[in-house]
C-alpha cells in the first residue's frame, strides 16, 4: 500500500486518480480548495490550497508520492510552476516521488519531429496559452532538478478533458515523449483509464525523472 497526496484531487484528473488509488486500497489524501460533491470512502480529504506551506507542511511528509493534478487557469495561472518548485525542494533527497498531470503540447508529433505546441501555437487562442505555456515549463523545471528528485510528469492524449469525453475500458497504451494515436488517428483517454496509468507507475515504478503519455486502448 502506497501513501498518496493528490494536489487537485478534486478535478477532472485529479479525482479519477484519487478514485482509483483509493479503489486499490490505497492510503489517499487529496488536497483541494473545495469540498467535493461526493467523498470517496476511505480518502482524507484536506481543504486548503497548494499553495499554502502550511498545507503542504501536513500533506507532504511521509507521502511515497505527491501527485499535482492542478488546473493552471483563474487565479492559479502563473502559480503551479511554483508548487511543483517547491515540491521538488521538499521532497530532495528523500524516497518521495512527485508527479505532475500536464499536458499534451510538449509531446514530438513524430520522433525527432517538432513538438504539438511548436504545430499549432499559431492557431491557438491567446487565451489557453498561458494554461500550456505553464505545462511546458513545469516539465522543463523538473528535468533541470538534481538527481535526488525522483519525478514523473504525466502528457494526456492530444483530446483530453471534461470537454471530450471517451468511455472507459480499463486498457491504455503508453508511450513516452512521442504523442500516440491510435489506429484511426485518435488521441484521447478517459479520466479513468488515465488514473489506471498513473496508479499502475505508482505500484510498479518505471519511469524515473521521465515522461510518460498514455492513449485509450480499444
Amino acid at each position: 500500500m502506497a501513501r498518496i497526496t493528490v494536489l487537485g484531487g478534486t478535478g477532472y484528473a485529479g479525482g479519477a486518480i484519487v478514485a482509483e488509488a483509493a479503489r486499490r486500497g490505497h492510503e489517499v489524501t487529496s488536497v483541494s480548495r473545495t469540498a467535493p460533491a461526493t467523498e470517496t470512502e476511505g480518502v482524507e480529504y484536506v481543504i486548503g490550497s497548494a499553495l499554502d506551506p502550511a498545507v503542504l507542511d501536513r500533506v507532504v511528509p511521509g507521502a511515497d508520492v505527491v501527485i499535482s493534478a492542478l488546473s493552471p487557469r483563474g487565479d492559479m495561472t502563473g502559480k503551479v510552476e511554483g508548487v511543483l518548485q517547491e515540491l521538488a525542494r521538499r521532497v530532495d533527497g528523500t524516497p518521495t516521488r512527485i508527479a505532475h498531470v500536464g499536458g499534451a503540447s510538449s509531446l514530438l508529433v513524430e520522433p525527432g519531429g517538432p513538438t504539438l505546441w511548436d504545430m499549432t501555437v499559431d492557431k491557438l487562442p491567446a487565451e489557453v496559452k498561458p494554461e500550456i505555456q505553464t505545462g511546458l515549463d513545469i516539465l522543463d523545471d523538473l528535468r533541470a532538478t538534481p538527481e535526488s528528485v525522483d519525478w514523473f510528469f504525466v502528457s494526456p492524449p492530444e483530446r483530453f478533458g471534461v470537454w471530450a469525453p471517451v468511455p472507459a475500458n480499463g486498457r491504455y497504451r503508453l508511450g513516452g515523449d512521442v504523442l500516440l494515436r491510435d489506429e484511426e488517428g485518435e488521441s484521447t483517454i478517459s479520466a479513468a483509464d488515465l488514473a489506471v496509468a498513473i496508479v499502475d507507475e505508482i505500484e510498479h515504478p518505471t519511469h524515473h525523472r521521465a515522461r510518460f503519455t498514455a492513449i485509450r486502448e480499444h
